[in-house]
């Protein structure tokens, strides 16, 4: 790795209000770092942000730090979260980068085909689609909609609009610049569900798709430079064949998508790191905390990654050459044995390659850097900015921005056979 400078940027959370709870006011700030991306042509220091699905606790923590003892009936419910303003949704934030400052030059809602914003709600589903359960804060159950999204990943076109990644369907929005959405992109037999949603719904991504883990969808997109191809990356492996899969997935799947149809071309294992080697994360980490959260494409079939826990991050380069491509059979979801089911040597018998990866960067050795990056963009060959996700500020957190400055470019071949070296400020 090569020598890097750390340097914090100066940010302030926008305020979105606060709620009385018997142990005191839950603060609410603007939720802008699930994804980040720049867009060629963009003045210099111009970023896209994107927020999640809006407000959301688990159960524990709205009971333990907010008082909110109504809701110990909702602890044991696999995957349950309060959302203690539905009203707020997903938005893209414009960001500019002035000197040491981050600055909000504007924020807009995604909204459907009649204008109006859409909500963070979970899609409904069948019973081979896990949905994620949600609850006001008063406890009571809030229904599934149709046009709602998780958003957690974008990518801006040269034309103003974007890709958004979702991890409820999992599914992708191609997003008009005024935030009105064109198209949704779902799995196939998903869209049985999404009948009634506000805007046009596609059914063209593989079925398999739909086994993603709870919570655990498209975190990680990317367009290549000439805005042919879309890298999606799932965040974790896949709960395929069983709900239990994703315990043993020792890979990911990145799918290289035709940006005009949704056709996959190629995909692609990406082999996660082990769990004990994210030292901030301590000893008791698994498999399944391991996660890929953020994509950025540098050349044709070449990305750099955010693998992370929570406490340490690591960016790796990635290169996609059609040797590491998988056989077309296993986008089947009826292939035996799955990718998720295989180990290093059953996958080589099956003529399988793992993606072979590089690693750029580790926040292990920046321990200044905060926990739970989710946004990367790459600024020059030189410079990286990082964002933390503050889960609009429900447990206190704050959003905090991270410039990177190597001394040579990050991307030149060279730069892995030097000694790492570390000066932060």
């Amino acid at each position: 790795m090569l020598a890097f400078i750390v340097e914090k940027l100066e940010w302030s959370d926008e305020s979105l209000g606060s709620i009385e709870t018997p142990n005191g006011l839950l603060r609410l700030t603007r939720g802008l770092g699930s994804g980040l991306c720049v867009r060629a042509g963009d003045p210099p220091g111009t970023l896209w942000a994107i927020g999640d699905r809006g407000p959301n606790l688990k159960v524990g923590p709205a009971i333990d730090l907010y008082g909110l003892s109504h809701l110990a009936p909702l602890r044991d419910i696999d995957g349950a979260k309060i959302m203690p303003r539905p009203d707020i949704g997903p938005a893209i934030s414009e960001l500019r980068i002035d000197g040491d400052t981050v600055r909000l030059m504007r924020t807009f809602a995604l909204r459907d085909s009649h204008g109006r914003a859409i909500s963070g709600l979970p899609i409904p589903g069948g019973a081979s689609e896990e949905i994620e359960p949600v609850f006001a804060i008063d406890g009571a159950t809030l229904g599934a909609d149709p046009s709602g999204a998780d958003t957690e990943a974008i990518a801006a076109l040269k034309d103003g609009s974007f890709w958004i990644g979702d991890e409820y369907g999992p599914s992708l929005l191609k997003v008009a610049p005024d935030g009105h959405i064109i198209q949704r992109w779902v799995p196939k037999g998903l869209e049985a569900f999404l009948k009634d949603a506000r805007y046009r719904v596609d059914a063209v991504l593989p079925k398999i798709a739909a086994r993603r883990r709870l919570n655990r969808g498209f975190e990680a997109l990317a367009i290549s430079p000439d805005e042919r191809w879309i890298y999606v990356v799932f965040q974790s492996a896949l709960a395929h064949p069983d709900d239990a899969a994703h315990e043993r997935g020792r890979t990911v799947r990145i799918w290289k998508l035709d940006a005009s149809s949704g056709k996959v071309a190629a995909q692609y294992l990406y082999p996660l790191d082990k769990p004990a080697t994210f030292a901030r994360d301590g000893s008791e980490a698994k498999w399944s905390d391991v996660k890929v959260c953020e994509a950025v494409a540098l050349a044709h079939d070449r990305l750099l990654l955010l693998e992370r826990i929570s406490k340490t991050a690591k960016l790796y380069i990635v290169n996609l050459s059609p040797q590491f491509e998988t056989p077309a059979a296993h986008l089947k979801a009826r292939t035996r044995p799955t990718l998720e089911e295989m180990d290093s040597e059953a996958l080589h018998s099956n003529g399988v390659r793992i993606a072979a990866k590089t690693l750029v960067f580790t926040t292990d050795e920046a321990p200044e850097i905060d926990a739970d990056l989710e946004g990367m963009a790459v600024l020059s060959p030189h410079e990286i900015v990082l964002v933390n996700d503050n889960d609009f500020g429900v447990e206190g957190a704050q959003t905090n921005f991270w410039r990177i400055r190597f001394e040579a470019p990050v991307f030149a071949s060279e730069s892995q056979k030097r000694p790492a070296r570390k000066r932060s400020r």
